[in-house]
Order: C-alpha cells, then sequence, then structure tokens
C-alpha cells in the first residue's frame, strides 16, 4: 500500500463546517498524513462510482486519482502530507467503473491545524472535449478536413525526433510533395466555389491512394495534408527506400488523371509531384521540405504532370547557381572581375587590328569563372548593367594605355559585349559618352557587340540607342550572326557595321590532307553572307578559327578578320602589349 510515516490520529472536520462539507457541489475528501481518505462527501463518491461516501474512508487517496504515475507528481503529493509543500495542483485522468473516462483537476492543500490535507477534484472532461474540438478545428483544412500545414510539420518534427532515437523501424523517411497543375485556372474561370469542390475531391483520392499503400503494406498509412493553395504533401514514416516512394507518386498520378465530376462539372487536372526519400539521422524538417519544394519546382520545370526524385548532384548546381547569383552585384563592388582579350586578326595580312574584351570572375570560392556561368544570371538580376559599365570603363582604359604606351603601332580597337538589357534598363549612350570622355579613347576605337537575337527587330529605345552610338563614331557589331532570326534584309535599316559570324559556320571547314574540304554546304553559305554583307557595306568576322587551312579559306571568300585560337587564347594585357611591340 502506498502511504508515508504515521502521523497523530487525526481530529474530525469541525462540526459547524461538516454539513456543508458533506453537502458541498464539490468534489471533496479529507486525507490524513499517511495519504489514507478519513472522510469524503457525496460529490467524490458519485464521481468516482462509489456506492457511498462511507465506502471511500480508508482508501489511499493516491490510488483513488493516480497520483503516484509519475515520479514528480508522487514526490510532490508526498511533500504537501509532510507540510513541506503549500499545494499541489495536477490533472489526471481517471477511469470510471461503468467504463468512461473522466479528466479530472486535483488539488492538494493542507487544513488548518497541521494534521490533514484537503483533496479536492474538479471535472474538466468538457473542457478538455471543448479544447480538442477547438484544436482540431485549429489543425484541420476546413476545405478538405485534411491535416493543415502546422499539424504537418508537428508531426514530421515528431517523427524525425523519434527515428533519431527509434532503432525498431528503417530509420528512413519519405515525402512527396505535390501541386495541382493550372488550379488557378478553375478558379479564375469557374469560380473559388467549384475549385474548394475540386480540392475537396483531390484530397478524398488522395487520402483513398495513401490508404491503399498502407494497407499493402500492413502498416500505418502516409499522412495526408494540404500545405495551403493547391498544395498536398504525403508523409510516409519508416520509409521502405526509393522504390516504395517512386510507386506511391505513380499511384497519386494516376488516381488524379480520372476526371472529377463535381455537380455535373467534369474537371481534369494533372500534378506534378516532388518526391524526397532519405535517412532519418541527420534530417530536420526544413531541409526535407526545401529539398521537396526545389524537387517539385523540377517537376514544373520538366513539363508538369510528373513526379521528380530529388537529386543531390543536380541540387549542388541549383546551389552553386544560388550563390553565384546572390554574389554577382557585391563582387563588382569587390573588384572580383577581370578581363582577358582575345586579337582580332586581318585576314589578309596577319595584322592585329583589335581585341575582344572578355570578363572572367575570380571567385574566391569556385576559383576562375568563364562568363557562360554568370553573365545570364547577371542578365536575369539586372546586375549586367552595373557589371556592364566597369567591363566598358575597364576595357576603354586598356586601350587608351595601349594607344599611349605604342604611339608607333597602329591603334587596336577594343570591341566589348553588350547584353540587351543595358540598352533597355540604363542610358547605353550617356555611359559610352562618359566613359569615352574620362578615358580619352577615340570613339572608332570603341566596338560594341550585341547578340543577333538583340539587335534584330529592334525598335524604338534599342534602334535610336544604336543610331546614336553609330553617329558618335562607335562601331556597332552583331555578335554570333547567323543562329538567330537571319533577316539579311533588316540589316540595311540597323547602324550596323560589323558582323561576327558565329563559330558553328567556321568548325563547318573541315580539310583532310589532301586539302579537299568535306562540307562545302558551309562554305557557300557563309560565301553568300560575306559577299551580302560586304555589299551592305559592313565588314566580316569569323570567330573559332583554330587552324591555318580555315583562315585560307576564309580568307579566299572573303571575311576581312578571324578571331580563334588559330592566333591566340584570351590573353592578360601585357601579352597583347608585347603583340603590338613585336608587330
Amino acid at each position: 500500500m502506498l502511504g508515508v510515516e504515521p502521523p497523530p490520529p487525526p481530529a474530525a472536520p469541525p462540526a459547524p463546517y461538516l454539513s456543508a462539507f458533506l453537502a458541498a457541489p464539490l468534489a471533496l475528501a479529507v486525507v490524513d498524513r499517511r495519504g489514507q481518505v478519513v472522510t469524503a462527501n457525496a460529490a467524490l463518491s458519485a464521481m468516482l462510482g462509489a456506492d457511498e461516501p462511507a465506502a471511500l474512508e480508508g482508501r489511499t487517496a493516491a490510488e483513488l486519482v493516480d497520483l503516484a504515475s509519475d515520479s514528480r507528481t508522487w514526490h510532490s503529493y508526498r511533500e504537501v502530507l509532510r507540510g513541506r509543500q503549500a499545494r499541489l495542483t495536477c490533472t489526471r485522468r481517471i477511469k470510471h467503473p461503468d467504463g468512461h473516462s473522466l479528466w479530472i483537476q486535483v488539488t492538494v492543500s493542507p487544513v488548518p491545524g497541521g494534521r490533514t490535507v484537503l483533496l479536492s477534484l474538479t471535472d474538466i472532461s468538457a473542457r478538455r472535449e471543448l479544447q480538442a474540438r477547438l484544436r482540431h478545428l485549429q489543425m484541420h483544412d476546413p476545405v478538405t478536413r485534411l491535416p493543415n500545414r502546422t499539424l504537418f510539420f508537428e508531426r514530421l518534427s515528431a517523427a524525425l525526433e523519434a527515428g533519431a532515437y527509434d532503432g525498431a523501424g528503417t530509420g528512413r523517411i519519405g515525402l512527396c510533395y505535390l501541386d495541382l497543375d493550372g488550379f488557378k485556372a478553375v478558379n479564375d474561370t469557374l469560380g473559388h466555389g467549384v475549385g474548394d469542390r475540386l480540392l475537396a475531391a483531390v484530397a478524398e483520392r488522395l487520402t483513398r491512394c495513401a490508404d491503399r499503400i498502407g494497407y499493402d503494406r500492413g502498416a500505418v498509412a502516409p499522412l495526408v495534408a494540404r500545405l495551403g493553395g493547391d498544395e498536398f504533401a504525403l508523409l510516409v514514416e519508416d520509409s521502405a527506400g526509393t522504390e516504395q516512394l517512386a510507386g506511391l507518386a505513380d499511384s497519386v498520378l494516376r488516381t488524379l488523371q480520372e476526371p472529377f465530376d463535381l455537380s455535373g462539372q467534369r474537371l481534369a487536372v494533372s500534378a506534378s509531384i516532388g518526391v524526397v526519400e532519405r535517412h532519418m539521422e541527420g534530417t530536420t524538417a526544413t531541409g526535407l521540405m526545401q529539398a521537396a519544394d526545389t524537387t517539385l519546382y523540377w517537376a514544373k520545370a520538366d513539363g508538369k504532370a510528373r513526379w521528380t526524385l530529388f537529386d543531390p548532384e543536380r541540387n549542388a548546381h541549383r546551389m552553386t547557381r544560388q550563390a553565384l547569383s546572390s554574389g554577382l552585384r557585391p563582387a563588382v563592388e569587390r573588384g572580383e572581375f577581370v578581363l582577358e582579350y582575345q586579337p582580332l586578326v586581318n585576314l589578309g595580312d596577319g595584322v592585329l587590328r583589335g581585341v575582344e574584351a572578355l570578363v572572367r570572375w575570380d571567385h574566391p570560392q569556385f576559383g576562375m569563372l568563364s562568363p557562360n556561368r554568370f553573365i545570364g544570371l547577371a542578365e536575369e538580376d539586372g546586375s549586367i548593367v552595373q557589371l556592364g559599365r566597369w567591363i566598358l570603363r575597364t576595357a576603354c582604359r586598356q586601350a587608351r594605355a595601349w594607344q599611349l604606351q605604342h604611339p608607333e603601332a597602329p591603334p587596336v580597337y577594343v570591341s566589348v559585349n553588350v547584353a540587351v538589357r543595358q540598352v533597355w534598363d540604363s542610358d547605353l549612350v550617356a555611359d559610352v559618352a562618359e566613359v569615352l570622355a574620362e578615358t580619352g579613347l577615340p570613339p572608332e576605337l570603341l566596338q560594341l557587340e550585341l547578340t543577333e537575337s538583340a539587335v534584330m527587330g529592334s525598335a524604338g529605345r534599342p534602334l535610336q540607342a544604336l543610331q546614336s552610338l553609330s553617329d558618335m563614331g562607335v562601331h556597332i557589331a552583331i555578335d554570333d550572326f547567323g543562329t538567330g532570326y537571319s533577316n539579311l534584309a533588316y540589316l540595311s535599316r540597323l547602324p550596323v557595321s560589323v558582323l561576327k559570324l558565329d563559330g558553328s559556320f567556321v568548325r563547318g571547314f573541315q580539310y583532310d590532307d589532301g586539302g579537299e574540304h568535306a562540307t562545302p554546304a558551309d562554305a557557300v553559305i557563309v560565301e553568300a553572307m560575306v559577299q551580302l554583307a560586304h555589299r551592305l557595306g559592313l565588314t566580316v568576322t569569323a570567330e573559332c578559327v583554330e587552324t591555318a587551312a580555315q583562315a585560307a579559306r576564309l580568307r579566299q571568300i572573303g571575311c576581312d578578320t578571324g578571331q580563334g585560337w588559330l592566333y591566340s587564347r584570351p590573353v592578360a594585357p601585357d601579352r597583347i602589349s608585347a603583340l603590338l611591340t613585336t608587330s
């Protein structure tokens, strides 16, 4: 029997208060210092299912209300009995003899006089039930009745925490994260009422799918939750591996492919699903959801109506891309970019005529990066304007330095690539005028290169900018010509002075030891473009010239300038100075 050291014999409750004690609606009992019930009232006997209050006398109070079930409560209770603690309040769930359960609030406090304590019980079952209902409403989506984002993350965090210490399961977790393709169009065209009915129908199918998977495995069904909007998640605890998650994703896609009949309105929807499966150890809820969100994005980018499995290598590439993108603007301010220069050589006499400025990023983490690693990112986020100004200023300053250092040599022009966003998002004409004035470089020694797709079809501001630059004396070149619109007739209306043939045409000039070219069609195309360009008063530069045979053929066709590894790779400014000294 539970108890403590025997105290002095208890005194009965004072007679004036006995009647009030026995008739009180609050369940009460007087307990002696040994923990045994001295007397109880009718409310307590009714709550505990006793025949009469006298049946409780001599019973151990701790057993009646389960005070010994946890060590902390049991210790506090004994301290109250010994007079060392003023009060104990706790909540307990007890079993009524008729089978139903009760939630009660237990309070134990000393009775003046020091020989007994008063035990009082309050039935809080209704309050607990209300709290449970409120929590259910708080944790469930009202449209689909599925667990919402809050409950999902609570379950996910609990699963990961349990998986870190429980060696009984597989130690793995899986997640299918999906959203409906084109759901916004349903809301926009048919109304949110139809959209909500569709979401509820989707939730019902996902739940059936999860229940079927759980039944087939003989395990708990995956948790299905609506995370918001048209986003749903299926959480698989103790995953059996990626094959199981792939099978679940396939099942979900097949389930959703069947048309939905919503009050006579037939709708067909599809879903994109990101699938993640991994060890629980070292996995966090945030990390798992980030991986799932990324993979869902891949599924949509890959064409929608499909599932995609998380790929660490692809994610590493994405993270690298994100790191580069976020570091572009600060990198310009920190001076992490450098320029190299590739010679542009006259095909007729082999004399250096100009150089193309090519930017490199000396990244502190990833090393020296070529333009194809970051220029596209700079165009996307607009930092190409800031970077382009730096390239223009640096290249013009260097070209002017060469001119001053080698007054005896023919001056070489510098060719700078310009993104179309620089024309739209900045005053390119003002930028060029400012740089030329600042560096002292003559306008005719600056050439600006724009891609064919950026120039063709230009109108309004871009065309006006190009015309103003041409009027200033700056040369305009079309880069990678022949790969875009190839609207040759439009060239006559553009202030363009140079065409740069795309390297794919030059690479087609392949020769064997006998000197016979293997691809005559490329030669015919290039020759036609060169002749047309010359008739329009334009000069032609051939890119990617790698062999003397290619150079000879291009010279024969009539190309004016060549650029490529035959002459030089992109080099530092001092190497260009050396070439000017020896020319």
